[in-house]
């Protein structure tokens, strides 16, 4: 979530709360899937678009999270709570637009994480861990609660991986007192690789990937089918014969 109404832009605003409503959206598709209750469609939902956002704020202890002194925040998560649990969400708008405001609210969430957290004195690392918190903490969060394994931590394309390059932006333009061209870079740095590593399937290797045993044992793989290939398809040569 967005720092604070006084030092965010109408445009961060509004893709703020836009990405809260549209991962509460999400949270929602997940309790149908589950066959929960009413609280549990909120719940998930106040996790999916404001978990983020909490975490980072109790982390800080700057003063009380964003999400309960701003009752838009709260608002909109129950609003996309509701949606979800009157009208089964699906089909092939849903699938299209998604991933585009999801890369949207990571990219504007990954940005004002960073920034809040230089603004309250902490370092260059904080920040950039805080901004990654902020973008994917909720999804996480919500992941843990119905007990699996949250897809941030693998399997999936690149995500953490975005928001860790967002707030890396964010940081370097804001030591360099660009601090509202470093929001807007941000954004588009974050939402742009994370469209990008979808539509290219992007994924980072799991450990055995770089392992040297198995390193060792895809070259031995691959010399014995091309072996076996040739054998198959060579020739008779005067030997041979």
């Amino acid at each position: 979530m967005m720092v604070s109404t006084g030092t965010t832009t109408d445009l961060f605003r509004a893709l703020d709360l836009t990405g809260v409503f549209a991962n509460a959206l999400l949270g929602g598709v997940i309790a149908r899937q589950e066959k929960l209750d009413p609280v549990g469609f909120a719940t998930l939902a106040v996790l999916s678009g404001l978990g983020g956002g909490l975490i980072r704020d109790t982390l800080l202890q700057h003063g009380t999270p964003v999400a309960l002194t701003d009752y838009a925040y709260l608002l909109t998560a129950f609003a996309g709570a509701a949606l979800a649990f009157l009208i089964r969400v699906e089909g092939r708008l849903w699938e299209r637009a998604w991933p585009i405001v999801d890369a949207l609210a990571l990219g504007c969430w990954a940005a004002a994480g960073a920034q809040k957290t230089l603004e309250v004195g902490l370092g260059w690392l904080p920040a950039v861990l805080l901004g990654t918190i902020t973008a994917v903490g909720g999804g996480a969060v919500r992941d843990v609660v119905l007990r699996r394994v949250p897809g941030v931590l693998g399997g999936n394309t690149l995500y953490a991986t975005c928001a860790i390059a967002a707030s890396g932006v964010l940081v370097i333009l804001h030591q360099h007192d660009h601090q509202t061209a470093g929001s807007y870079c941000a954004l588009v740095v974050g939402a742009g690789l994370c469209l990008l590593a979808r539509w290219r399937g992007w994924v980072l290797p799991d450990a055995d990937a770089w392992s040297p045993a198995s390193v060792v044992r895809a070259r031995y793989r691959r010399r014995r089918t091309g072996a076996a290939g040739a054998g198959r398809t060579r020739p008779p040569s005067r030997e041979d014969i």
